[in-house]
């Protein structure tokens, strides 16, 4: 399979390893026929990212249908497919990992100024500066970790809720409790799953790291240099507790309002993608708000390495109000980024999960 993109043929991308594309293509095909990619049927060879998008299935970006309840049509595709009895739909996990996948990659600049802020408290344009100061090769620097932990967390985020709400209400309707738990539940695998991800991602990102630790390969061996436990709580699962409430509460608060904004919003008879994107806006900024100093605490946390040198919880906790001025207002300090990358990601992610979930929906239909 030869997939050429004009321009793209220099990015990140072209380094990832052919069996990395392999697996996302494999993880495609449990939505077939959605994905109906004719460059597809081509030996693998890749040589970027992404395809053109004019080599999609001609109908599967035509997004400017008319909208009907996304719920009551959710809960005739559950009646439809349960038929009274609990399931697991495979589905979910790839269209997570495919709505992930793509929204990261768009999005990993501004997270990147976001996460120079909460580390050295600056303004918006310092972080700019830092980052154009070391160069355009640094710029992308620790993608990598974030774009694999983003995939698996769409994989496991869609899939585990949808897996637990198909066990918690079969058949719908889905209460407010069963979406809560739901969503609550697939954050605590989350958090799980993905925590050493982001400890190695923190790293990478600190521009302080770059000359004791280059590489991804310099800090997991630094990791492995502290014996079995300090892995593990020094190591790869750094500042666990804070990651584990920070990702159970956003879940939970994510998937519990996200169909009720999205509901409302299609009674207006606007097309499919415009409740869904607005929706996952929304909600996904709300969330991101109401947990930031979670996410500050975490940053900081993660960005320690050294055996010697790792406070604990609460005294990190303190060193982060002091260097805020013991001021609540200095730790939302690039709010304004973080409203804007947590508008775009979880509009994106949302209007793409729910596009390609109608996709396969419809497709099913009419194989049946």
């Amino acid at each position: 399979m030869q997939l050429t993109v004009s321009g793209l043929n220099h990015t990140p991308f072209s380094k990832f390893p052919p069996l990395f594309f392999r697996f996302l293509y494999e993880l495609g095909n449990k939505c077939t026929p959605l994905f109906h990619y004719p460059f597809l049927q081509q030996e693998l060879a890749l040589e970027s990212w992404i395809p053109s998008f004019s080599h999609l299935h001609p109908g599967i970006f035509s997004m400017g249908e008319q909208n009907h309840s996304p719920e009551k049509e959710l809960q005739h595709w559950t009646r439809k497919e349960a038929a009274g009895k609990r399931s697991w739909h495979s589905h979910a996990y790839a269209l997570g990992a495919v709505s992930n996948f793509m929204s990261t990659f768009l999005t990993f600049p501004i997270y990147k100024v976001v996460f120079r802020q909460q580390i050295h408290a600056v303004a918006v344009s310092e972080a700019v500066r830092q980052l154009w100061h070391e160069g355009p090769q640094y710029f992308y620097r620790g993608i990598y970790p974030p774009l694999l932990s983003k995939t698996l967390q769409g994989t496991l985020l869609f899939g585990t809720y949808d897996s637990m709400l198909c066990f918690l209400s079969p058949v719908g309707p889905h209460s407010l409790g069963n979406r809560w738990a739901a969503g609550l539940m697939s954050g605590v695998v989350e958090a799980v799953a993905l925590s050493p991800f982001e400890r190695v991602q923190n790293v990478l990102q600190d521009g302080r790291k770059q000359a004791r630790f280059p590489s991804t390969f310099s800090i997991l061996k630094e990791f492995h240099s502290y014996g079995l436990w300090g892995r593990l709580s020094q190591g790869y699962y750094r500042g666990f507790w804070p990651v584990l409430l920070r990702n159970s509460l956003g879940s939970a608060l994510y998937f519990s309002f996200k169909d009720p904004i999205q509901n409302s919003l299609a009674e207006q008879g606007l097309p499919h993608w415009v409740p869904a994107l607005v929706s996952g806006s929304v909600n996904g900024t709300i969330t991101c708000l109401v947990l930031y100093p979670l996410i500050v605490l975490v940053a900081n946390m993660q960005s320690h390495i050294g055996w010697q040198s790792m406070p604990s919880l609460w005294a990190s906790i303190q060193d982060v109000w002091d260097s805020r001025g013991r001021k609540v207002f200095l730790i939302y300090r690039g709010g304004s980024l973080v409203i804007l990358r947590s508008s775009v990601t979880w509009g994106l992610t949302t209007a793409i999960h729910d596009f390609l979930q109608r996709k396969y929906h419809s497709r099913k239909e009419l194989k049946d």
